[in-house]
């Protein structure tokens, strides 16, 4: 058997709201490792909203999600995609516990996110425990199975922390990418894997960074281009395939999954600081986080609610 396994993130360019980057991981057998996954799984998902017919919609997350419909399908896949790893949280903080423990002690650490366990999730939709089954039965029908699901929340404070100490948010970006392969090759530790990661910005080059980041395994780049940079990584007699490819969120479905699952995270995060700071001022319009909106919200928190002390380390992103 081998893993193929995806990595995306959500929330790398947004002034306010945390970063998120997840990985999805399958086990397949060796002839389903170069085949495209939403054809061979084609009874139980679809890659585009229409004519889903019950499926499960998995899609680079800017297609699955429009903010007007609210989480609609990325709340539908993910729960089931979880349910079908025997996982069913009742809450945000119960799934941030099943996908990234680690981050729970640096979240409790801020006002907007005490009411966590309030923040229910819609484990009640129509259709979503046989949605959850027939993308189970589809994955053994073919011998394979959804064996990963973890995910890295790093907090304003902690991003902030980060890029001051490494002077460079694409760094930082690649050290949370890393920590999930490691997580991986621990998880894994003989098997074959092949790691698909959806590739952000202009960098081809990322040899140094893996040899830093490996330094017990040997190194064999594949390619490097504009669009794709594959490596090799070898380590007694199993193999490492690791590609960093544009738009890999729109090829491969484990990317796609990542994509989604980082996607409903931080909106559900974000969620909460909305909540958190309406509550105080109902004229207040929620914001996504992005840099236009996100600096709109945090001049109408000055005007508004000057009388409240906002520790500006935790709610705005450095640079």
């Amino acid at each position: 058997m081998a893993i193929l396994a995806g990595i995306d993130e959500a929330g790398f360019g947004p002034l306010l709201g945390p970063l998120i980057v997840s990985c999805s991981a399958f086990s397949v057998g060796p002839e389903l490792a170069p085949v495209d996954l939403w054809e061979t799984l084609g009874r139980s998902v679809g890659r585009t909203r229409k004519h889903l017919a019950g499926r499960l919609l998995i899609a680079d997350s800017k297609k699955a999600y429009h903010r007007a419909e609210g989480l609609g399908h990325l709340e539908r896949t993910v729960l089931a995609v979880l349910q079908c790893a025997g996982k069913d949280p009742a809450n945000l903080e119960e799934c941030l516990t099943l996908l990234c423990p680690d981050c729970l002690p640096r979240l409790r650490e801020y006002p907007w996110y005490q009411k966590m366990q309030q923040c229910e999730l819609a484990r009640g939709l129509a259709d979503l425990k046989i949605a959850s089954q027939v993308f189970a039965e589809d994955l053994a029908a073919h011998g394979a199975r959804l064996v990963h699901l973890q995910s890295g929340c790093l907090d304003v404070a902690y991003y902030n922390t980060l890029v001051g100490r490494v002077k460079n948010k694409a760094q930082v970006l690649f050290i949370a990418v890393t920590q999930l392969v490691q997580g991986l090759l621990e998880r894994f530790p003989r098997d074959d894997i092949q790691i698909q990661v959806d590739r952000q910005g202009g960098r081809a080059h990322y040899r140094e960074n893996l040899l830093r980041s490996f330094p017990g395994m040997d190194l064999r780049i594949v390619q490097e281009g504009a669009e794709t940079s594959d490596y090799e990584l070898r380590a007694s007699e199993r193999t490492v395939r690791l590609s960093f490819e544009i738009k890999a969120d729109d090829r491969y479905l484990p990317v796609a999954l990542a994509s989604m699952v980082c996607k409903y995270l931080r909106e559900l995060l974000m969620e909460c600081q909305n909540d958190y700071f309406t509550a105080m001022d109902g004229n207040l319009a929620p914001t996504a986080g992005y840099w236009t909106d996100g600096t709109r919200f945090v001049e109408e928190l000055r005007t508004r609610l000057p009388h409240i002390e906002i520790d500006r380390h935790r709610l705005i992103r450095c640079r």
